[in-house]
């Protein structure tokens, strides 16, 4: 079995090049992410078990050909799926919370809890010179905003790899053998919670940015604090530039907390004027006063509101995103006019606020990705009037809402729910906007979910509206992943524009009253 590590000595796991020969890992999860922890400390020569309930025959012959043990069973009951003890360190998984059986094992035990994160910063050196981390968080936005920086930095023809949610597990760019100058790293609540409890498990990125931070929880975080805590923790030994919102002072106050590296410059974006060392918008105009000698007096503009809804980017926050995105790629260095360029160039990815059609007036828009009710939110407010397609599962999501209803009510012309949170998710529509028809997808039948959904929208919308997916959930319940919920959608409203939906056109008026189902 070997000798347990001394603390002294995960204090010293901090390179590539480090001795990690003897080293006892658990490692959460046979995804991509899991896998990639596991296949990295196999390299390294750490001795590996990887703990899960559940693996493909596909999975376990992987991890059998990299030299990783896997171990199956239900994830709460620690002491039975490793009872042979002596271990080190516990790679976490971000679905599992803080007080998880798995999380209360490793803490009674002494074993040090690290995220995939937390492992790819200590060997980032792998591959000389390593790569700059740009750290982006925040309750929504996080995705286009760090879709949007990779693409200008592409353009500004860095070696630039997305890492994160909706990139390449972030392990594997560190070991890719050509390197990269950038990585841009997304980081959620969930990932940065584990970061930071040691000095060398701190990032020290070249410039962060939170983008935002809701007004709820989402069953995940204990409070507010703790989720404010979380996302906080990305300004940590920022050497370069940390980027806060100017609409949300819980980002200010981040910065202002943060213990950055001296001479890091705090940097703020937003919608209204910007300062003389801010991103903003003055009369239509995108402007950068950041980065100029001159930024007293004057500033570089980057683009109008007017060019980016040309390009489907007019939202206001997504114009909030481009300026965070825009500041991030100009702390590299990346030229204006070569920033300017690439933002018209840039397009939303699938199932973020995606145009589906527009027909007879009506715009059909797939905000599938939209899977936390701060996320929903911003994409309703985009729309004058909406028939809004939420519902899913997710721990919490029925209590949040109620503020976006009384908020939006009054853009609201219709609700259709779908997914396992439909009773509660009804009894807030209820409570607090009785007046807007809400029907209900009841059928258990993953097909059915979507046509049924479509035609129910298509019966109540009227020109000027828009039919809006922003689910406010997690897909699961009924759908692979928040992808195969978005590209059903889709499906769903090309088929009925086409004139073959029929066969799920439900009856409408027949409610007892506005906020029964169908």
């Amino acid at each position: 079995m070997g000798e347990p590590l001394t603390v002294d000595r995960l204090q010293h796991l901090t390179s590539w090049s480090a001795e990690w020969t003897g080293l006892r890992v658990v490692v959460v999860g046979t995804d991509a992410r899991g896998f990639s922890a596991a296949d990295t400390l196999v390299e390294l020569g750490a001795t590996v078990v990887v703990v899960d309930d559940a693996a493909s025959v596909e999975q376990r012959r992987l991890l059998e050909v990299i030299g990783a043990e896997y171990r199956e069973g239900a994830l709460g009951d620690a002491p039975a799926l490793l009872h042979d003890g002596g271990w080190e360190v516990l790679v976490t998984s971000p679905r599992l919370e803080p007080g998880h059986p798995l999380h209360r094992w490793a803490e009674e035990g002494g074993v040090a809890v690290w995220s995939d994160v937390e492992l790819a910063w200590r060997v980032r050196d792998k591959v000389d010179p390593a790569a700059e981390w740009l750290a982006v968080t925040g309750s929504s936005g996080k995705s286009t905003t760090a879709q949007l920086t990779t693409h200008l930095l592409e353009a500004a023809s860095r070696r630039v790899a997305l890492v994160g949610a909706e990139g390449i597990p972030i392990l594997d760019a560190v070991r890719y053998p050509a390197g990269f100058d950038v990585l841009v790293v997304e980081l959620s609540s969930r990932e940065l919670h584990w970061l930071g409890r040691t000095p060398e498990g701190t990032l020290s990125p070249w410039s962060s940015v939170c983008l935002g931070v809701a007004d709820h929880l989402d069953g995940w975080h204990e409070t507010m604090d703790d989720l404010r805590t979380s996302l906080g923790r990305v300004y940590a030994n920022t050497r370069t530039v940390a980027i806060y919102n100017t609409a949300d002072d819980a980002t200010l106050a981040m910065v202002e907390d943060a213990e950055v590296i001296e001479g890091c410059r705090a940097i703020g974006f937003g919608l209204g004027a910007p300062g003389p060392s801010d991103f903003g918008v003055v009369d239509g105009i995108l402007c950068d006063r950041a980065f100029l000698t001159e930024r007293a007096t004057t500033a570089l503009e980057l683009s109008t509101r007017m060019e980016l809804a040309s390009v489907g980017l007019g939202a206001a926050h997504t114009v909030a995103n481009v300026l965070a995105a825009a500041a991030l790629a100009r702390s590299t260095g990346a030229e204006p006019r070569v920033v300017r360029e690439a933002i018209l160039s840039f397009r939303l990815h699938d199932h973020s606020s995606a145009v589906v059609a527009d027909a007879e007036g009506v715009l059909w828009i797939d905000d599938s990705r939209a899977t936390t009710v701060h996320s929903a939110a911003a994409a309703l407010r985009a729309y004058r009037r909406v028939v809004w397609v939420l519902g899913g599962v997710g721990v919490g999501v029925a209590d949040a809402v109620g503020t976006v209803i009384e908020s939006e009510r009054g853009r609201l012309a219709a609700v259709i729910l779908i997914g396992v949170a439909r009773d509660a998710l009804r009894a807030a529509f209820e409570r607090h906007a009785p007046e807007v028809p809400v029907f209900e997808v009841d059928s258990p039948d993953t097909e059915d979910v979507m046509p049924t959904a479509v035609a129910l929208s298509a019966a109540v919308a009227r020109p000027g509206d828009a039919v809006l997916l922003a689910p406010a959930a997690a897909s699961m319940d009924q759908f692979i992943d928040y992808a195969d919920r978005g590209s059903r959608f889709a499906e769903a409203v090309r088929h009925h524009l086409g004139g073959g939906a029929d066969d799920h056109h439900p009856t409408l008026g027949t409610s007892d009253g506005p906020n029964s189902g169908d």
